[in-house]
């Protein structure tokens, strides 16, 4: 068994200033988001066009994971944990001067590009704070490792829902700019809390080589695999269709949008946070293993297929999008809460930024695909079309999942 309490006092210290900087990153990644995408929105731009606007933002995010980890493990998770806040400051400064006098042509490629530091940031954020917290759980501790990355997921999750209701709230009161603005603000005051974090966190004493970013075990790959199509389809629904058909079809306000979807998100962070219990509670008692993603995965298959259909069938799309994201929401809690735990468990901690930081670039790879086809198919097929691509993409992560083995035993990382 693992000890009940495995963090000593520099530990729990860590850990709370890792999760302080990826909570006051989360709130203003989700705020930006839902600032980007209904303020282009309203400025007239099609459900493509405000997709467009994502795609650096998730491009880099793929090249981001798979050289952060190269950076994490060289120089430590500290430096690339602050740099990416640092970098969101940045892009959250650069987008300011944009405006409706600004031409379709010009404005385009300047925000992606703006929305690019912002990936870099991102995924340079969330990988340092996924490979921190296998650092300060000891490898004999899997079942509090489990508990630990859940609480930093969930509650990560349920902020970026506050950052899409803060998102929407801003540009209502303050406008475009100033919310930039006071955003940036805050990001600053989390950047004085860096030199509490030891510098040398994750960085690796024998010199790491390139070709190390593609060695990966057959676990890593194939949870990558998963997490990509996994991934995909959520966004394919939920990064541009969902909020697009929820103000332009149903006509509901920014502040409505917003408040909606992060009461979803919010939703979503708490049920992952508790995932763990749950899973102890009336599963095994013991910590996942291979047939634990298999079967959550099984069970999200048939969720957005079951809405897609019934929107056809001609219910009320109010009241089958709210009913269907909650069952979908849950669903997907559980998937990426043992998503995210299973990633450390087949990790010894020499290589973890390397290993979190290409299993993140599967994530960002998948987010890509899911937010370029989100505004696609949304354009041409409507929300059902993304539905019903949504279910093929969940029906491939649960085959992929057919090939995973379980994770190694606690004794097997000395304990």
């Amino acid at each position: 068994m693992d000890s009940s309490s495995p963090l000593n006092q520099v530990g729990v210290r860590n850990y709370a200033l890792v999760t302080l900087a990826y909570w006051g990153f989360t709130i203003t990644d989700g705020a930006l988001r839902m600032l980007v995408l209904l303020y282009f929105h309203s400025l007239g731009y099609t459900p493509l066009e405000v997709a467009m606007l994502f795609l650096f933002y998730e491009i880099f995010g793929i090249v981001t994971n798979l050289l952060g980890g190269w950076v994490g493990a060289k120089f430590g998770v500290k430096l690339t944990l602050y740099g990416g806040i640092a970098l969101q400051v940045g892009a959250l400064l650069l987008l300011t001067p944009v405006n409706e006098s600004w031409a379709v042509a010009l404005a385009v490629p300047y925000v992606m590009v703006a929305q690019a530091m912002s990936g870099i940031a991102k995924d340079l954020t969330k990988m340092s704070s996924k490979s921190a917290i296998r650092l300060v759980i000891p490898q004999n501790a899997q079942s509090s490792l489990f508990k630990w990355v859940a609480i930093l997921t969930g509650s990560k999750n349920a902020l970026k829902g506050v950052g899409f209701f803060l998102g929407g709230w801003l540009l209502s009161v303050f406008g475009y700019v100033n919310a930039l603005v006071i955003m940036a603000g805050g990001l600053l005051v989390i950047l004085l809390s860096s030199r509490w974090l030891p510098s040398g966190m994750g960085k690796v004493k024998a010199k790491v080589k390139f070709r190390q970013l593609f060695s990966k075990s057959a676990e890593i790959n194939i949870l990558s695999t998963a997490r990509f199509f996994l991934f995909g389809a959520r966004d394919v629904w939920f990064v541009v269709g969902l909020p697009v058909f929820l103000y332009s079809k149903l006509n509901w306000s920014f502040e409505q949008v917003g408040g909606f979807l992060a009461i979803w998100v919010i939703g979503y962070g708490f049920v992952q946070s508790l995932a763990p219990m749950l899973l102890r509670r009336f599963g095994s008692g013991l910590s996942p293993q291979a047939g634990t993603i298999r079967f959550w995965t099984a069970f999200l298959v048939a969720i957005p297929g079951a809405i897609a259909l019934t929107l056809q069938m001609g219910y009320p799309a109010g009241q089958t999008i709210i009913v269907g994201l909650m069952f979908f929401g849950i669903v997907f809690a559980f998937n990426s809460a043992v998503h995210s735990y299973l990633v450390l468990a087949y990790t010894e901690d020499d290589k973890v930024s390397l290993n979190v930081g290409f299993y993140y670039m599967a994530n960002s790879g998948g987010r890509l695909i899911g937010t370029v086809l989100s505004g696609l198919v949304f354009q041409l097929y409507g929300l059902v079309g993304c539905l019903w691509a949504s279910t093929v993409f969940v029906l491939l992560a649960a085959l992929v999942t057919l090939k995973l083995p379980n994770p190694p035993a606690a004794t097997a990382h000395g304990g």
